[in-house]
């Protein structure tokens, strides 16, 4: 191990992450990025400054000892690093991989104010990894309690909050609708950002060892209702995230070839539309696409659509623009992540900046053929601080596509809620909960994630479900009983 002093570390580039070919990754579901070798991510390491007071520990939403676990990945001690990481941070290799880490830890980095900070994401996707492979740090429950706790969803918030409820001792059943767990990691995001293998063997590792039973095929509200699992339970978390999707109200959105990205990711995950051609996948999409959206699903749509026009038409090598993204704003208010941005100019998507749709157009037999719409110009800002897109008045025109893909955001499906009396929610369907501890309205129910805040990302999903595994554990240690009733104030 090098001796680098203060001066020499933030001499040290910040080491890229080695990539696929744009060329060639248009044409396969491979992950884009590669990650770092030995080498460069001891590099990498050294780059931190150890700051006595890491404000990128405050910035991260599951408080991951970031310069710990980093010096013990410059010591070469990659199990300590390991440890110390899942401390806070039971899903490693997935976070290190999704996370918006530019907008959260890495933002606030000291060595920003000179230059580029230290790549806390790809550091922590490395020793995940590392783990991953070699499983040397086991999670290991405390004594049986006896307790019994409910997780309603087996994405980010239910895994998150059902992984620190059974350290404690308690026994966790996990209520899945679909036939595998992971919610929107293994359902939402393409294989070639966050490979299932990646998603399935921390699930899987993490319930085998603290005995988490995974129920699945259990659609709550049909199955079984929130307040039928109070009675075989000593308290239910609702971590069932934010799964209909919003839809403009425009001419056309019935007609074959519309679909929300939240419909068309499924398919793709479900249906393993990434395994084609070596798996005859029914998801199919045409040959010329528009996503409207420009967020970070947005940008998994469209690169899902492009890689699935070109294995399907053996076109791999090709960089055409068959995919457009449909955006009202300008390229300055793009919420997708930059990289992702990026890696979808480079595999050939194109953008489309100040549009809104107005209608799609179909033929006489109720297929897309167009979509009709009308160029923007930026306003006076929004209550997002944002810049209001307004109408350019004369400025319609239509662009020929046969696949229209909205990627608008999503809300709480209301059948979890079914016979939930007293669960207050707010007018978009999500949940009234405390975010600081994550109880709801309704004696001890819990929420967490996606279903109270709306979509958002994968790790502040997981800090919801924290938040609340440590108040139901106080809970169910007898410390605190927020919903028991006041006592009597004396007569006198």
């Amino acid at each position: 191990m090098a001796d680098y002093n203060a001066r020499q570390r933030q001499q040290i580039p910040r080491q890229d992450m080695p990539v696929q070919d744009a060329r060639s990754r248009g044409g396969n579901f491979s992950e884009v990025a590669l990650g770092y070798s030995p080498e460069t991510a001891q590099l990498e390491a050294e780059r931190c400054l150890q700051c006595t007071k890491p404000r990128c520990v405050e910035q991260c939403p599951v408080g991951v000892p970031i310069p710990q676990f980093i010096l013990a990945l410059r010591r070469g001690d990659l199990a300590e690093a390991a440890r110390v990481m899942q401390t806070k941070n039971s899903l490693p290799a997935i976070c290190g991989r999704v996370c918006p880490q530019e907008s959260q830890c890495e933002e606030v980095c000291v060595l920003t104010k000179k230059g580029r900070s230290v790549a806390i994401g790809r550091l922590e996707r490395f020793v995940g990894d590392s783990e991953l492979a070699s499983r040397t740090v086991p999670l290991e429950p405390r004594p049986a309690t006896g307790k019994r706790v409910a997780v309603i969803g087996s994405g980010p918030a239910g895994l998150s909050c059902a992984v620190d409820v059974a350290r404690e001792g308690h026994q966790v059943t996990v209520f899945e609708s679909l036939h595998d767990a992971g919610g929107v990691l293994t359902y939402g995001i393409p294989e070639f950002r966050l490979p299932r293998s990646v998603v399935r063997g921390e699930i899987e590792h993490a319930a085998k060892s603290l005995g988490i039973e995974l129920r699945f095929d259990q659609i709550v509200g049909r199955t079984a209702t929130v307040p039928e699992l109070l009675r075989d339970y000593d308290a239910v978390f609702i971590g069932s995230g934010a799964g209909l999707p919003a839809m403009m109200a425009i001419p056309g959105v019935n007609l074959n070839g519309v679909m929300s990205a939240n419909e068309f990711l499924t398919r793709v995950n479900l249906m393993q539309g990434y395994r084609f051609p070596d798996y005859d996948t029914p998801v199919k999409v045409g040959a010329r696409v528009a996503v409207v959206g420009a967020g970070n699903v947005a940008m998994d749509a469209a690169r899902c659509a492009l890689r699935l026009q070109r294995v399907q038409s053996g076109e791999v090598g090709a960089v055409a623009g068959q995919v457009h993204v449909v955006y009202r704003r300008s390229r300055e208010e793009v919420p997708a992540r930059a990289e992702e941005v990026e890696h979808a100019e480079e595999e050939g998507v194109v953008f489309d900046f100040l549009t809104n749709p107005l209608a799609i157009l179909g033929t006489e037999q109720g297929a897309v053929r167009a979509m009709q719409c009308i160029r923007m110009e930026l306003g006076e800002p929004d209550d997002s601080g944002r810049r209001r897109p307004v109408p350019v008045a004369g400025s319609e025109f239509e662009i020929p596509v046969d696949t229209v893909i909205f990627a608008l955001g999503t809300s709480p499906n209301p059948l979890v809620f079914v016979d939930a009396v007293g669960l207050e929610r707010r007018k978009y369907g999500t949940v009234v909960a405390d975010t600081q501890c994550g109880r709801t309205t309704m004696p001890k129910v819990w929420a967490g994630g996606d279903v109270v805040t709306g979509a958002a990302t994968v790790v502040s999903a997981m800090g919801a479900g924290k938040q609340s595994a440590a108040d139901i554990n106080a809970y169910l240690r007898g410390e605190v009983d927020p919903w028991a009733p006041p006592a009597p104030v004396p007569s006198t």
